[in-house]
Parts: C-alpha cells; structure tokens; sequence
C-alpha cells in the first residue's frame, strides 16, 4: 500500500462520512489489525466514536474483523483498499444499472451502494416510494414492479447476498468474540419466496402532517425479510465486469457479437476464471440482439476473423454445434492494460514517441540504431525520445557486458520496457490525480461556503414562495437577493466544481475499466504476459 492511495482513501472517507471515521480509517490503513482500544488509544479518539466509527465501515463493507486467539482474545479490525478506492466507481456502477434495467434498478442499486447493504423488503419499498414521489398526482409504482427489477439484478449476478451468521455453530459467542460469518456459493444468487402488493407512498410535506398522530410502529403490507437474516449487497466482481472497454477494440458487428458472448456466459464463469464457458455458433447467432440482423454465414465469417485476430482474446474450442469459441480473458485484459499504456504516452509524447514505444512493446529488447531502423526516425530524434521515455521510467535500459569488466566499448545497450513497473508508475500518477482534485474541490467548496449558503437560503425561499402562489413581483425581489456580480462569482464557481467532479470519475475510469493496470491484478490475470516479460 502506497502512500497515494491512503491519501485517496482518507479523502474518500472524510467527505463521506466525517473526520472522524477519516482517522479511524487512515490508520488502519497504514497499520495492520487491530482492536478497539488500541485505535483509540493510537489516534487518541475517544472509545465511543471509534465504535461508531467502525460501525459505518462494517456496514459499507469497508472493513473486516476476526477473533484474536487466546490468551489474549477479542476482535481485530482491518479496513480493505480496494473496497474504499471502489466507492470512486460508484457513478458508474449506478449508470449501468440505468442503461440496463431503468429507473427502477438505478434506484435499487443506488440504495443499496448508499446503505452498503439491506432487505430485499426494505430495498424495494423505498424505491418504490421515491419513484411514486417523483410522479404525478394520481399515479403510482406497484411493488411488484421493483421486486421485478430487483429479481433481474440478482438473475444476472449485479445483486449477491450478504455472509451470513453460522447458525451451525452451537457454542455462543463470547462477550469479546466475534461472530463467524458463511457464504455459501449455492445460495448466493438465491431469491426468497416472497410476494409483494401493494404500490409506493407519496411523500406527504410537513403542512399535511401537522394535526396527526405517528402511528407507533410502522404497519408492513408485505412479508418483512429482516427477521430472516437474508440482507442483500452489489456485487463488485462480476466475471466480466472489467472487460467493458473490450468491445472497443473491436469493429463494431465484432463488438456487437463479443458482447453477445460476455452476456451469455457472464453467469457461468466463475470470477478470476482464464476463459469463458465455451458457447457455439449456434447459441450465440440465436442470443443476437432483434435488431442486429446478420446472417449466419456472416456470423462464421466474423467468429473466423475473430479467432485469426492478433490479439487472440476470441479463440475455438471445439467443432460441434457449428463450432465452440470462447474469450480468453487473460489475453484480452493484457491487451486492454497495453492499449492503456500506449494512449497515455501518445498522449504525453506525442505519436512518434508512441509508435517507438509500442515497437518496443513488440520486439522486447532493442538497441538504439535497431529503434531508429525499425521506426524510420532520424537517429538525433530517436534519441532525445527515448532519452524523454528513460527518464521517466516508462522504457528502461539494460546493460549486457561482453566482458566482466563491464567496459562501455564492449557492453550492449538494450532498451525495453518494463509492463509491471510502468503499470504501478502509471497507477500511482492517477491516484495523485484524483487526489490532488479532490482536495482542490474541497478547498474551493469551503472558500465559497457563504456565498453557496447564501444561494441555497434564497432558492428556499423562492421554491417555498412558488408553492404558495406568490406573486411575479414578490419572487422578483427575492431573486434580487443575489446580486449581479455574486450571480457570475456562482456560475464560474458551479462550473469549476462541476469540472473538478467529472475529471476524477474519468481518471478513476481508466484504472476501473482496465484492472491490469493495478499492479497485483496484472500478475494474476496476466501469467503468460508475466513470463516473457520476466525473460
């Protein structure tokens, strides 16, 4: 763990939840496991905040906790990066489940990544109650139609139950031990028998509520799950979930039919799998989308084309059924890391310094009158680039001596590059980004705070004033409230924050979409890659 990601993390958790889960987090970040008191001790927070705060990271799924052993005993917790560095994903996720299922799965999704995990029952009737709200008078959202959409997300493995308690343990838990908790495979993706009626409730305003009791408890029309245990989570590594740029390098009836195939096997490949479940020709031609009309004969034509691609993520397994292909997901997510690398140095360098730097990529070692040859660019040219590309460590040089005493005279001088130590460059270089954005939209936020008040009071006012019916010349004086100048001072201050907003989603994006950038990812997902850089 590098320092720039516990600086990401403790910016994520400070405008998230507060100062104080921040510090809590940080620090167990930095360290190892740990118990209460010895947080609190080390951070010098007081005892009750530091549960509250582990609280709000147990229940986002942030941290994680295990018994200590004897002699000593009680619960150690540890905070995850990868689970803090996700929440910079969540945009994406929410968006995806838009495109894909509607109103109803964005909402699900966005409930369920904003609570870190709920009851079916208690997912589905805030959604539908949010999206009765947003309606007109009069209308209304079934039930059964949020339990609908939140069936199609578990069905297509976007939702996942949480671990649950082992009921099988028979001995309790003692006061400092923790609770141990199972995930069963076979049940992960399991719906219960439930069935909803009923529509969602507007939100009634204050003025309607004045005069009425609250009742004590809260009436249910639908069987409540929260007494089974059964809370349910989004699942963040789903088998297919970091080739969604693969498309892209691909035309587009080859993106088309390779996305056809992620969709089909999606729920049949396990996560980290080397391939997808074998799928013939026939089963993909009849899983086409209905407008995409293309022929069979066309289809083999493509699937061939495929197959002979140099980049060989699309390969055939078998002849039966009109033959068996399947993706090789290793080979497709190296060429996404390496298609990463080579737009960020044509896009720092420049398109020469990139074309050396992908011919590099290709012919492993060279020496620097083999680039000058192979890349036809004048030999004073050819070296001021790798010179730029050396010093900042995206080619290295390796010294091959023809004799022990290393003289120059007698000494090759091989450029190459590196993949691991580039990737882990690069993702240190996006993670400083985005943090160094982040702060300079806090900061930003906090210099403007009166004024971003001010605004906020007036468009109160104003929406208050409208639902009563006010007249034009008493709204015109209020918006007169803000003046002129204050009104340009908002709008370039709306615009650089809304900059400032949209820039680390795109910096997060070129890590979240090809994970082989991230160091460890690269090596479990890229062993073939591994070894011949290695040699």
């Amino acid at each position: 763990m590098t320092e720039q990601e516990v600086r990401v993390c403790g910016l994520l958790l400070q405008e998230m939840f507060g100062a104080v889960v921040e510090r809590v987090g940080t620090h167990l970040l930095r360290g190892s496991q740990q118990t209460l008191r010895a947080i609190a001790a080390e951070t010098g927070t007081p005892l009750h905040l530091v549960k509250k705060a582990v609280c709000v990271l147990v229940q986002q799924g942030m941290c994680v906790f295990s018994s200590v052993g004897p002699p000593r005993g009680g619960v150690q917790y540890a905070v995850s990066v990868d689970a803090v560095m996700r929440r910079l994903r969540f945009p994406r996720y929410i968006y995806t489940a838009k495109a894909l299922y509607g109103d109803a799965g964005e909402l699900l999704v966005e409930e369920l990544l904003q609570h870190g995990h709920m009851t079916m029952s208690r997912a589905v009737r805030t959604v539908a109650d949010r999206l009765t709200s947003s309606m007109e008078e009069g209308r209304c959202v079934e039930l059964s139609e949020v339990a609908a959409a939140f069936s199609r997300l578990v069905e297509t493995h976007f939702l996942q139950r949480c671990p649950s308690v082992d009921e099988t343990i028979t001995d309790a838990p003692g006061p400092g031990s923790a609770p141990t908790l199972t995930d069963c495979p076979a049940q992960r993706y399991t719906l219960p028998r439930v069935s909803f009626t009923g529509a969602g409730k507007r939100r009634r305003s204050s003025e309607d509520r004045e005069g009425e009791t609250r009742p004590k408890r809260a009436r249910l029309d639908t069987p409540d799950i929260e007494v089974q245990g059964v809370y349910w989570q989004v699942n963040f590594e789903p088998p297919h979930v970091s080739l969604s740029l693969c498309v892209s390098l691909c035309a587009q009836t080859s993106s088309e039919i390779v996305r056809t195939m992620l969709r089909m096997s999606e729920v049949m490949s396990p996560p980290g799998a080397a391939c997808t479940q074998p799928l013939s020709a026939n089963e993909i031609f009849r899983a086409l989308p209905p407008g995409y009309s293309i022929s069979r004969p066309v289809l083999d034509q493509y699937l061939s084309l495929l197959v002979d691609d140099p980049m060989e993520f699309v390969g055939r397994s078998g002849d039966s059924g009109g033959g068996m292909f399947v993706i090789n997901l290793h080979r497709a997510l190296a060429s996404l890391a390496r298609a990463a690398l080579e737009s960020i140095v044509q896009e720092r360098f420049g398109s020469r310094s990139a074309r050396i730097f992908r011919l590099l990529l290709r012919k492993r070692h060279l020496e620097q009158k083999q680039v000058e040859d192979f890349a036809m660019i004048p030999a004073k040219e050819a070296k001021e680039m790798l010179y730029t590309l050396l010093s900042h460590n995206l080619v290295q040089l390796q010294e091959i001596p023809k004799t022990p005493d290393h003289a120059p005279s007698r000494t090759f001088f091989l450029y190459t590059v590196n993949l691991l130590p580039t990737a882990r460059m690069l993702l240190q270089h996006c993670y400083k980004t985005v943090a160094n954005l982040i702060e300079r939209r806090l900061f930003e936020t906090k210099e403007n705070k009166r004024l971003l008040e001010k605004s906020q009071r007036v468009e109160a006012i104003l929406a208050s004033l409208q639902a009563t019916g006010a007249e034009t010349a008493q709204l015109a004086e209020v918006e007169d409230m803000v003046t002129a100048p204050e009104r340009q001072q908002l709008d370039a201050l709306r615009h650089h924050v809304n900059k400032l907003v949209s820039v680390p989603l795109r910096a997060s994006a070129s890590v979240s979409s090809c994970p082989s950038l991230h160091a460890n990812v690269f090596v479990s997902v890229c062993p073939s890659l591994r070894a011949s850089v290695s040699t």
